[in-house]
């Protein structure tokens, strides 16, 4: 899968801006861009010039200026690649980039692939492929506990947690296999007790990283809140004031949403991803029973649901509606958002705080119209998703084929436990810990295919 071949790509957004970089890395990097570079100081040669240093000059095709740039040079092994690379920093002018990425490839390079540097980086052993992966989620974090994840993933955290769990077997699966070799003599050089306790220890901390994924699915793709509640209650206007913009219809005629509206945000720090949904009432409207219908499925997949209460409607009302969407839900959060708290009495307010609340219940007062404590409804919701609480250095998992991979290590170190108890011979044994190993070493890429690094990497943005 390597190619020796010297790579380009603009590494900057797509768009007009100040600043643009383009990127070239491989052997002929600094020569192919020393060609067309004129430095102010005569006979001044890129090839020539110390590594981690920049240098101001003119890009020329043919005797033709095209802009003034600053070159950023790297050399091998001491490079994100850990190829010879160099960086042209030149103005941000879509017309300027591409004039002079063409003339990168006309000079000699190729156009970098998705994800071709960071591929590269990979194979000459810059980082391992877990790290890589983490390098895409770092780009595309957008909110700060997606950021801590991803940062820490890259820095090796999980890579050294999959290290060390591997280093154990290893060990333990040399001895075992040692003993396959001296059969004939009934030497036992694996201690049963130990390899027990070592399997025990690993099946814990596998299971650990395989049931965060759930957390750290959500903290990487937004947490899912669904906004549900009768027609007319305010869900729509929620959604509005949350999103600080017109995106859901808003009318005083009943069944106005008839499908679901999803968009995020990022409040706070924290990536939400909301489904305002379909009034919940009885109508012979089959649209609209549609869009009720698949309201009740955003339901089952919310991780939070927020329950919008008319503070207008007949106390009794309310509290059925609250029993019924209780009924709907097992483990998601459930905020009840008593709306249109400005055009009521406060006994009202006073009667609905009374009603008991479960463990993983809150209930908080707004106006959506006015926007009146939406603040306070964000902050129960920080509080209900509870992400803040995530140390720099907890390890979480935010990827499916991570996931994958840890549960079928899981089963193969309980495979091995089960035999250890059943007495089992080394040879199976030694079996079910290889396989164990396989899918921990194809996390970190230290066992993979081309077809599994292929489909890793093209989802990367070009340029990186």
């Amino acid at each position: 899968m390597f190619n020796d071949s010297t790579i380009c790509a603009i590494s900057t957004p797509a768009g007009t801006g100040g600043i643009a970089v383009i990127r070239l890395s491989g052997s002929r990097a600094i020569m192919i861009v020393d060609s067309v570079f004129r430095s102010p100081s005569p006979g001044k040669k890129l090839a020539d010039q110390s590594a981690n240093t920049l240098h101001f000059g003119s890009i020329f095709q043919e005797n033709i200026l095209l802009d003034e740039v600053v070159i950023g040079l790297f050399r091998a092994p001491h490079s994100y690649t850990g190829e010879d690379v160099a960086e042209i920093s030149c103005h941000g002018s879509q017309y300027v980039q591409q004039q002079i990425l063409r003339l990168m490839i006309d000079s000699g390079a190729e156009l970098a692939q998705p994800g071709e540097f960071t591929q590269r980086a990979f194979l000459n052993g810059k980082m391992d492929l877990s790290q890589a992966e983490a390098v895409a989620d770092l780009i595309a974090s957008g909110n700060s506990a997606a950021h801590r994840v991803a940062l820490n993933q890259m820095r090796g955290g999980f890579s050294a947690e999959i290290a060390q769990l591997r280093e154990q077997l290893l060990h333990f699966i040399t001895l075992v296999e040692l003993e396959l070799d001296f059969s004939e003599e009934d030497v036992e050089f694996a201690d049963r007790s130990q390899l027990m306790e070592l399997s025990r220890k690993i099946a814990i901390l596998l299971r650990k990283l395989a049931d965060s994924f759930n957390l750290g699915n959500v903290i990487k793709n937004g947490i899912p809140v669904a906004i549900v509640g009768e027609t007319n209650v305010g869900k729509s206007t929620l959604l509005n004031a949350l999103l600080n913009e017109e995106k859901a219809i808003v009318s005083d005629i009943h069944g106005t949403t008839r499908d679901v509206i999803e968009d995020v945000v990022n409040l706070d720090g924290v990536q939400f991803r909301f489904f305002d949904t379909a009034g919940l009432r009885e109508t012979t409207d089959t649209i609209e029973n549609l869009g009720i219908e698949r309201s009740y499925r955003k339901l089952e997949q919310a991780t939070l649901v927020l329950l919008v209460l008319d503070l207008t409607s007949p106390i009794e009302a309310i509290l059925g509606r609250i029993k019924e969407i209780r009924n709907k839900i097992t483990n998601q959060k459930l905020i009840l958002v008593a709306n249109k708290s400005d055009l009521v009495s406060e006994r009202i307010r006073m009667e609905l705080s009374s009603f008991p609340l479960k463990t993983n219940e809150a209930l908080v007062f707004i106006a959506a119209k006015s926007k009146e404590n939406l603040s306070g409804l964000i902050s129960l919701m920080h509080e209900s998703v509870s992400l803040f609480k995530i140390l720099p250095e907890d390890v979480i998992v935010t990827n499916i084929r991570h996931y994958e991979a840890l549960t079928k290590a899981l089963d193969a170190v309980e495979r091995t436990i089960s035999g250890l108890e059943s007495n089992l011979s080394g040879e199976f044994l030694s079996q079910d810990i290889r396989e164990c190993l396989q899918y921990l070493g194809a996390i970190t890429g230290q066992i993979s295919t081309d077809e599994v690094l292929g489909n890793i990497f093209k989802h990367f943005c070009i340029g990186k």
